[in-house]
Parts: C-alpha cells; structure tokens; sequence
C-alpha cells in the first residue's frame, strides 16, 4: 500500500552552504566537503537515500499542499527502492524523486554494451522529474548514479536539466549559473566539458531540436578521471545538493505568472517532445527495460497529460517561435 510521506518521521536533512555541502543521515557520522572518509557502496546508498529524503521535504514545504506517496518495492532479481510521487500540488502536477538500490546479473546485451565480463552488477541512485501545472515554471530532471561490477570497475554517471515551455533567458542564465558554480568547485572543466555532452544528449534527432536548455550530463566517470573516487563522490553529492535550492527557485518566482490555453496548448506539445526523448533515447529508461526494472518507477518520468498536434506550427514572431528558436547546441548561458 503507498505510504504518505508526511507520515514518515523524516530526520534526515539536506544543507548546502556558499562552500561546502554535507549532509546527515540516520546514525552515521557528518560529511564535510573535502572531509576525508571511505567511499563504499554502502557509503553511497545511504547518502543517496538522505539525499531524496531532503529533496521530497523541500519540495513538498514550496508547494504548500502536495504530498508524496511512497511504494517501497523489491527487485525481483535483487535489491529494491523507494518510488515517491507527488501529484496534483499547487505547483506540481506530478512529480517523481525516486532511490533504487539494485544488484543481481547483467543481461548479455547489457554487458556486452557496456565492455564489462563479470556479470554481476550493483547501481543505486536517485532520478527525479518534475512536471508543473503552470507553463511558465519549467520541467527540470536530475539523476546521480552509481555502477559498480568489482571493487576496480566502478564509475558514476548523472546529470540535471531544464526544459522551460518557455524560454526566459534571465531564468536559463540563473539555471546554468549555478550549475556551473558546482563544477568549479570541482574540477575547472566540469562545466564546459558537461555541459557539451548534455547538449549532444538531451537532443531529440529526429526533431532537430534539444528537450530544452540542456544542463549538464556525465557518464562513466571513474578510475579514468583525474579525481580520486572521494572527490568524484563529493562532485556527485554537490550535483545532488543543488537540485532543491535551484527548482524551489523556480517555483516560488515563476508560480503565480499568468497564462491561458494558448499556453496550455504549447505547454502539452512541449510535453510531447519530453515523452518523445524518454521513450525513444533515454539510457536510464533503456536500462531499466532490460534489467527487468519496476516499471511504474521507470515511466514516472512521463507527464500526466501530453499533446500531439499533427504538423503544428508556430507564429511567427511569437514567444512559441522565440523558445524554438534557441531549442539548438552549443548556446552559451553564462
């Protein structure tokens, strides 16, 4: 049966700092950034699991009167997660931060893209989406990861993107701002560098066009990186941490800006688009197909109403044409 979240006692917490992170959770020790401490996947999950703890609490307190229903489910071929999905809020239409800590086989045609031998698996992360009711605040999607098949073959991979309805472009400079703040706490070419590999991944070929105003994306990053497995971590966990500051941002200015159905109706094709791209090239929705993943969790990411208008065309000159017209690679936003 789904579970209120606001009916779970919930002492984990979340804090972020001008800079430095850290973030607390149930019986194990503060973590402060550039703290040295063991990384291992147990280090990991549970700092995963805090993590959507914070990020359900806050968005939940920005809404005023959504409320996250949590399923606690199992792997049937090893592990488990939390899905959590708020709907119908104030701001949120429907929403998903889910966790997943998942070990067990890979099938041959996983291993065999991945150039991986050993069969066996572990991955835990966290992956979120948020579709809002009002087209004005945009649909953001973030998801941090990690893979391990051996104590020598581990990587993380991630990301966190925008997808305005309509693009500001004082909002997507904010947006990439921020972005870029965290990477360069970390390592100088974080940002250009994943920024880059998310504008060739949040594209949709065969539109010719990104989902939205792209973010940043990283994938396989491990014993091949300069970082050390701790400071990768710390990277991880700061793309993590700025996820609730950033969205409740968007939320709290842009919830109560006015629109109607012509907005409505841009709002539903966009989401169209969105759907698009998750269905026919999103590797976490691949994944989870293949890996016999639980298939309400995997699809949370779609909207609840989506519009395909056939040969739809926009006015010229309208603020539809201007969001198409920066929908490309390469822009620059700082």
């Amino acid at each position: 049966m789904p579970t209120k979240l606001n009916n779970l006692k919930l002492t984990n917490r979340v804090e972020i700092e001008e800079n430095e992170w850290h973030f607390l959770f149930n019986g194990l020790p503060l973590r402060k950034f550039g703290q040295s401490m063991k990384i291992d996947k147990k280090t990991i999950e549970n700092s995963f699991r805090s993590l959507q703890d914070g990020i359900c609490t806050a968005l939940s307190k920005s809404d005023g009167i959504g409320v996250f229903k949590e399923d606690l489910w199992d792997r049937s071929g090893g592990g488990g997660g939390r899905t959590r999905i708020i709907q119908d809020g104030a701001v949120i239409e429907k929403g998903g931060v889910n966790f997943s800590a998942v070990h067990g086989q890979l099938p041959e045609n996983i291993s065999n893209a991945l150039q991986v031998e050993d069969k066996e698996f572990y991955a835990t992360g966290v992956s979120i989406v948020i579709h809002p009711k009002n087209p004005m605040v945009p649909i953001i999607h973030m998801n941090i990861r990690y893979f391990e098949i051996s104590e020598s073959t581990w990587w993380f991979g991630g990301g966190i993107d925008l997808t305005p309805h309509y693009i500001v472009d004082k909002d997507a400079r904010y947006f990439h701002q921020e972005l870029k703040q965290v990477c360069d706490q970390h390592e100088a070419n974080y940002y250009n560098r994943f920024k880059e590999w998310a504008d060739n991944y949040f594209y949709n070929q065969h539109r010719k066009e990104t989902r939205g105003i792209g973010g940043i994306f990283f994938d396989r990053l491990g014993n091949n990186e300069q970082l050390s497995k701790e400071q990768l971590f710390d990277f991880v966990m700061g793309v993590g941490n700025a996820f609730a500051p950033i969205y409740t941002h968007f939320m709290n200015s842009n919830r109560d800006l006015a629109f109607g159905d012509k907005e409505l109706l841009w709002q539903n094709i966009r989401r169209g688009r969105y759907v698009e791209f998750n269905l026919v090239y999103d590797k976490g929705t691949k994944f989870g197909l293949e890996t016999n993943g639980r298939i309400e969790s995997i699809l949370m990411s779609l909207p609840k109403n989506a519009g395909w208008e056939y040969n739809f065309e926009v006015e010229p000159n309208s603020a539809e044409a201007t969001t198409l017209s920066k929908l490309v690679k390469g822009k620059n936003w700082v």
